[in-house]
């Protein structure tokens, strides 16, 4: 079945693009990948709660004195070259200030010119041989003076995974082009007053000179459905008894950044290829997770799932550590509830912070899942964004199973919030019933 953006699965939700993170699409990338193949340039955009710039991209040892000069004309000028931190230890590229106080903690190195063969370093055809040259493997410290008129950037290890900046894009998308990982970048301005281009701007600009318009989001969801990104600690996993009866528990660590995730499985993984597996994919909340707080519904959402999958004696439970609070960490929700108390609901308060509402990213989660050899699952979730973003990986969703807990005082305005603003399939009545609500006692400690 189609919708007017994408398609309905058997879990109801419409999947699109857009919804698992993409911006242009999976095949933005890949024309991106093409192009820096045949040395031309493609158009790179950031979050618009970033920098909401487009930067020019070309792959370094591409570069000519007419591209260069093409970059000049329609860029700020400052024309940077992405490069690995090793490679550029080994120029004696070191950082051009000890105290970085970029507001995007963009890493600038010393700058320079070629040493030979170029007059003053600031033309076309002088940057282009001085690009190309950072750009040859052959090249040594001793080619370069400094400074100069090429600014070297030092590449995030780990690439848009880890930073998601434009200097880590045009690097990541010259590796993926089997191209030298030296990439050379420049802000895209609007030629009439030489401000920013933002988004319709840019959309103009490569539409006029047929370039390929791909985004640093783009990217990240491409990265993520290709390459692993976790490791299993143990091949055999651990018993782990629980109330809820036995269950094999699997540690994973994140290669990104080290976090560890945990896998909670019922039945025997070698049988879970052969069928749709019952599947709870959980973000950490220490609050009701630990604590039992009644602020939430993830205790008890914890607790629905690991009861389901032992009464039907199969499944999957992936505990992800490092989301709490929708992502924004443990201090921040903490300040949450302060404004929340205040009059907030859970969305506005994220706002104020100046925080996402919702950063979660599930690829950790779907891949830990294709580890454990989960094919088709039926997923328990009333989250629509966690549907797409588990989708894909080479798993199939078969089945929204609804995770069904019962709403109290502290939590009915949270619940309410998440349905009306967050579009989550959370069946509350109209009319809270009173009668239902979780009694706490409240103990005088006079």
């Amino acid at each position: 079945m189609e919708t007017e953006n994408g398609s309905v699965g058997a879990s109801g939700f419409a999947t699109t693009d857009k919804d698992v993170g993409w911006c242009f699409g999976e095949q933005s990338v890949l024309n991106a990948i093409a192009a820096l193949q045949r040395g031309e340039f493609v158009v790179v955009t950031d979050d618009e709660d970033r920098e909401n710039e487009g930067d020019l991209i070309l792959a370094a040892e591409k570069a000519t004195p007419q591209a260069i000069a093409f970059m000049v004309r329609h860029t700020s000028g400052v024309i940077c070259v992405s490069m690995e931190e090793e490679r550029l230890n080994e120029l004696r590229l070191f950082q051009m200030v000890p105290d970085n106080e970029d507001p995007k903690r963009t890493s600038f190195t010393v700058s320079v010119d070629l040493k030979h063969g170029v007059t003053t370093g600031i033309s076309a055809a002088d940057r282009s041989a001085t690009i190309r040259a950072l750009a040859n493997p052959r090249s040594t410290a001793d080619d370069f003076r400094r400074p100069g008129h090429i600014f070297p950037l030092r590449y995030a290890k780990g690439g848009v995974l880890k930073r998601a900046g434009h200097t880590e894009a045009s690097l990541d998308l010259c590796r993926l082009a089997g191209l030298a990982p030296v990439g050379v970048l420049c802000e895209i301005v609007n030629d009439s007053d030489g401000s920013m281009a933002r988004m319709p701007d840019l959309e103009v600009f490569s539409k006029q000179h047929g370039l390929v318009l791909t985004s640093i989001a783009d990217l990240v969801c491409f990265r993520r459905r290709r390459e692993k990104l976790v490791r299993r600690i143990e091949p055999q996993g651990a018993r782990m008894p629980t109330k809820y009866g036995d269950f094999t528990v699997y540690a994973y660590v994140s290669e990104l950044d080290g976090c560890e995730h945990l896998a909670l499985v019922r039945g025997d993984p070698q049988q879970f290829s052969n069928r749709p597996v019952l599947v709870r994919v959980h973000s950490e909340c220490c609050t009701g997770d630990v604590f039992g707080s009644l602020r939430c519904d993830c205790g008890l959402q914890l607790q629905f799932a690991m009861e389901k999958i032992a009464a039907e004696n199969q499944g999957v439970l992936v505990y992800l550590r490092g989301q709490e609070g929708r992502g924004i960490g443990l201090s921040h929700k903490i300040r949450a509830y302060t404004l929340q108390d205040a009059g907030r609901d859970t969305v506005e308060a994220n706002e104020d912070l100046g925080l996402p509402v919702d950063s979660r990213e599930y690829g950790i989660g779907a891949q830990i899942l294709v580890d454990l050899g989960v094919q088709q699952m039926r997923l328990m979730t009333n989250n629509p964004r966690k549907y797409t973003g588990l989708s894909g990986y080479g798993l199939s969703i078969m089945e929204r199973v609804p995770v069904k807990v019962t709403p109290n005082k502290w939590n009915i305005r949270y619940l309410r919030t998440k349905k009306a603003k967050l579009g989550h399939l959370i069946e509350i009545e109209d009319e809270f019933d009173r009668e239902k609500e979780v009694q706490v006692e409240i103990r005088d400690l006079n």
